[in-house]
């Protein structure tokens, strides 16, 4: 390694992973743009979203929505992030991932320090009458299985480092919220980074 590739190692800020989990249409996309928007723009950050539904085009085009299938797919979302977070980047990770047990597996992957579990806490009544995508609809008249919320359970984080409620908060305000939980560790990055 040159010397300027250790100096460039050196300098780069540790990156990390927003894990940002809840029910369809709780606002986690809306948020997680927001959120990198203003990582990028008023800290500085390279941050990359990793939005469920765009990375399963691509990462997971041949899964399904089985349980098996979901935890097939948050685990390869999860390495991702981890690869991602290793070369300095926050990946804001905007994923369902309704089972406690993906999330378990995703931060034994990534790492506690390096993984931050944001539940993005919203009714389901909320979140059926937001149904940006109207999954909820079809769910309840039976043209699509699997839903979660309604077919499929979500099994919501035991003790989130970050509970963010979007029931009566909107987006705007639940990403400032979100942005100064962080402050203290986006800080504390910044002192360490050598000048």
């Amino acid at each position: 390694m040159s010397a300027n590739a250790g100096r460039r190692l050196e300098e780069r800020q540790r990156g990390f992973v927003l894990w940002m989990t809840g029910l369809p249409g709780s606002g986690k996309s809306t948020i997680a743009a927001l959120a990198k928007k203003e990582l990028e723009e008023e800290h500085g950050r390279h941050v990359e979203l990793l939005d469920g539904d765009e990375v399963r085009k691509g990462l997971s085009s041949d899964l399904g929505l089985s349980r098996e299938d979901r935890e097939e797919h948050a685990r390869r979302v999860s390495y991702l992030a981890k690869v991602l977070a290793r070369n300095g980047v926050i990946s804001i990770v905007a994923l369902i991932s309704p089972y406690r047990s993906s999330r378990e597996k995703a931060k034994a992957l990534i790492g506690v320090q390096d993984f931050v579990e944001v539940y993005v806490n919203a009714t389901l009544d909320t979140c059926e009458r937001r149904d940006p995508k109207g999954l909820y609809a079809k769910a309840r008249r039976g043209e699509i299985t699997n839903m979660t919320g309604i077919q499929d359970p979500y099994e919501p984080p035991v003790s989130p480092q970050i509970m963010i409620n979007t029931d009566t908060s909107t987006p705007e305000e639940s990403t400032r919220e979100l942005i100064g939980m962080l402050a203290s560790r986006l800080k504390k990055e910044a002192e360490q980074k050598p000048r």
